[in-house]
């Protein structure tokens, strides 16, 4: 006799497999992933091959940009030649223009290493100092042509290559980033007192041509080194609105990490450094001018590879100490704008040329100090996410007062023929920097990225099912920001 059944009918068991399957867990939106972020190494050789290339990029780019002055005179020697007007001038203009565009164009150097990569980004701008300088080197008599090749194409293309070249070093150490920033940054100072040993006698044999031959192959040497640029920390840049929109602000909110400005503690900072700098650079453009009205018996020439030397010095130095958890950076950069102020101050009443030297060495050593806590301050305050776009903002704030303030000092000189007042004047700003970097002290640190993403990713993945354990969460989160 057959089984008896039921009216209704029973599921298959492929249907009842279907049917009691659990539902998928509800995903938390794209945007707000926890990002993984693997730390930096903190040593290896591809991590010191990269503090390598990063040394010579630094070196090499400010070593040709700081040595300027030896190239001016063969510049303007030939524009005076050719009967070109107001030739001082116009061959000062260009390498201005340099210096000021490798400032002014770190924010949008910073914005295209995190979309476009630190590789491809470094790789460029090699490539466009390389053409810069090649082709300065056949329009060397021609201002307008000089003001696009060695102003506009160089200027470009080291900003290109120098923000990623900070950048990179926080990818690959932690603990250490205090010391090779000290490294790299010392490669500017070694090349500084180098290069116009080397840019003279290269005068003197190939001419200004083959001067900058020579230059634009020492450029285009550093376009396969960058390839080691490669980042270690995964982000996700800035985020958005995630629906595509052809508007201004959203274009703006995808390529601009918006959050580092939400961060007032960097806020503060990125307004302080760029003040105290209105005054920082005025003692290296004059000082030589300097020595020759108060100290005519002396030569000043040779003070500026001692600042460059102890410059580098500093840069190891203080870069050292940086990493020591007892040192607080932002501290140590005060100290260090507070210094030079002092000196700067204290150079309009000096009388003796000994003292000046001394002085000077100071000056150079407190340089170093400032300069290599520039990248570990960064990541200190925005994380690695945000660290490539932090230095780049700053830098470019930082090209108006490095631009203004030697001008200004000029012509504080033409018309009081003393520089007792530019120097009392351009004392002032590193002080006041110094005394405005307090206010980052009495700002609290914003929580870390990984626990805002993981708050984020728990609020959205428990939904309404898990308000029990909110109060829970919000404890255990609250201790590991205070362990922070």
């Amino acid at each position: 006799m057959p089984p008896q059944t039921s009216g209704r009918h029973s599921p298959a068991p492929s249907e009842m497999t279907r049917l009691t399957k659990p539902l998928p867990e509800k995903q938390p939106p794209e945007e707000t992933k926890p990002v993984a972020v693997h730390p930096p190494v903190d040593g290896g050789l591809r991590a010191w091959l990269v503090v390598l290339v990063s040394f010579l990029c630094n070196g090499v780019i400010f070593g040709i940009i700081n040595c300027y002055g030896v190239l001016y005179v063969s510049f303007l020697e030939q524009m005076e030649t050719a009967g070109v007007a107001n030739a001082a001038f116009k061959c000062s203009l260009a390498g201005s223009l340099c210096t000021g565009l490798t400032f002014l164009m770190s924010a949008a150097s910073g914005v295209l290493a995190d979309h476009v990569g630190m590789r491809r980004t470094a790789c460029c701008g090699a490539l466009m100092a390389f053409t810069g300088l090649l082709v300065s080197a056949f329009v060397s008599g021609q201002f307008e042509a000089l003001l696009v090749t060695y102003g506009l194409l160089l200027g470009t293309g080291a900003s290109l290559v120098y923000t990623p070249s900070l950048v990179v070093l926080g990818h690959y150490f932690e603990r250490r980033l205090g010391l090779v920033n000290g490294l790299c940054a010392m490669g500017s100072s070694i090349f500084t007192v180098i290069m116009p040993f080397v840019m003279t006698s290269l005068l003197g044999s190939v001419g200004i041509k083959g001067t900058l031959l020579v230059l634009a192959g020492l450029v285009g040497a550093l376009v396969p080194l960058v390839l080691l640029f490669r980042a270690q920390h995964a982000h996700g840049g800035p985020t958005g609105d995630p629906r595509p929109s052809c508007s201004p602000a959203w274009i703006c909110s995808q390529l601009i990490n918006v959050h580092i400005w939400r961060n007032r503690r960097y806020l503060v900072w990125s307004i302080a450094v760029p003040l105290g700098l209105f005054g920082y650079f005025v003692p290296y453009v004059h000082l030589v001018q300097y020595v020759r009205k108060s100290f005519p018996a002396w030569d000043g020439t040779w003070l500026v590879p001692c600042l460059g030397a102890t410059s580098g010095l500093g840069r190891l130095v203080f870069g050292r100490i940086a990493d020591m958890p007892r040192f607080n950076k932002i501290v140590l950069q005060q100290v260090s704008f507070l210094v030079i102020g002092t000196l700067t101050v204290t150079l309009a009443f000096c009388r003796s040329f000994p003292l000046l030297v001394a002085i000077v060495l100071a000056m150079g050593l407190f340089d170093g100090c400032f300069i290599s806590l520039l990248g570990p301050i960064a990541f200190e305050l925005v994380g690695p996410a945000g660290a490539s776009q932090a230095i780049g903002f700053l830098l470019t704030l930082c090209s108006v007062p490095l631009t203004v303030g030697p001008p200004v000092a000029g012509m504080l000189y033409d018309h009081t023929h003393s520089y007792q007042t530019a120097f009392v004047l351009a004392g002032c700003p590193p002080i006041l920097a110094a005394v405005a970097m307090c206010l980052i002290h009495r700002i609290a640190a914003p929580l870390p990225d990984a626990v805002q993403q993981r708050k984020m990713s728990a609020a959205h993945a428990d939904g309404h099912e898990h308000h029990e354990q909110l109060p829970q969460c919000e404890q255990l989160l609250g201790a590991a920001s205070h362990a922070v």
